[in-house]
């Protein structure tokens, strides 16, 4: 990986075996990148990235600008996620195992009395992860027999900086915990990214013929997807 700066824009520079130059600006935090042809020197690559700077800078704008959820409590009448839909929570103290439930407009989170923040929100993303895992075979057999290829296994974990990742030797995929709070039309297009990636590995135009092939509305996903509000990620209670 190489490294270029811009003023006090840095960009990180990868070298592949593609055909096109292609530049990324990547939420939450506006990180920038460059996947360049194997033989494209340093100083094209530069002055492509000059040429794009006002382009950056605007995406990085508006990265910043985008709403962020507010710290969470996990207290009575708080908003939550899930599905892309907004339900009010509702905490009922019993001296019982920790559950939550989906009761049409609210979630039920039953805790035990005097439950910490930390425990409460650990509780919460245990049920996200099973929400999670209750769909995604499904949909990993749909797009598996469109795309024609086939995961040996998945995961779920909360990932700060990607959506899903492929690693590609193993067939495994991984998805962000974040996808549970998301309409299933996001998830779909990143479950469809990664298997893609079993296709191709790389992000160039090979890549992106195959997710139009399969996915044509792809864009309007991933879109939608990064307009939604980011995670508050500062969980140091």
């Amino acid at each position: 990986m190489i490294e270029i700066a811009l003023g006090n824009i840095k960009i990180d520079v990868e070298l592949k075996d593609i055909k096109n130059i292609h530049l990324s600006v990547h939420p939450p935090n506006g990180n920038v990148t460059i996947a360049a042809p194997e033989k494209m020197d340093i100083d094209t690559i530069r002055v492509f990235a000059l040429n794009k700077l006002k382009w950056i800078k605007k995406q990085q704008l508006a990265f910043k600008n985008q709403d962020r959820e507010a710290r969470r409590e996990f207290l009575n009448q708080e908003s939550h996620y899930f599905r892309g839909e907004r339900y009010l929570l509702e905490v009922i103290e019993r001296d019982e195992k920790p559950k939550v439930e989906l009761n049409h407009s609210n979630l039920i989170m039953h805790i035990r009395p005097n439950t910490s923040t930390l425990k409460r929100k650990e509780i919460m993303d245990e049920w996200y992860r099973q929400e999670l895992k209750k769909v995604i075979p499904d949909i990993l057999n749909k797009w598996e027999t469109k795309i024609g290829v086939k995961a040996n296994d998945f995961g779920v974990k909360l990932m700060r900086t990607k959506w899903g990742s492929c690693n590609i030797e193993a067939k495994r995929i991984w998805l962000n915990l974040e996808l549970a709070k998301k309409p299933i039309d996001c998830l779909e297009y990143i479950v469809v990214h990664e298997l893609v990636h079993l296709l191709e590995r790389n992000h160039n135009d090979r890549f992106i013929r195959y997710m139009n092939e399969f996915m044509p509305k792809w864009r309007f996903h991933r879109d939608e997807l990064n307009r939604l509000p980011f995670r508050h990620t500062d969980w140091k209670y």
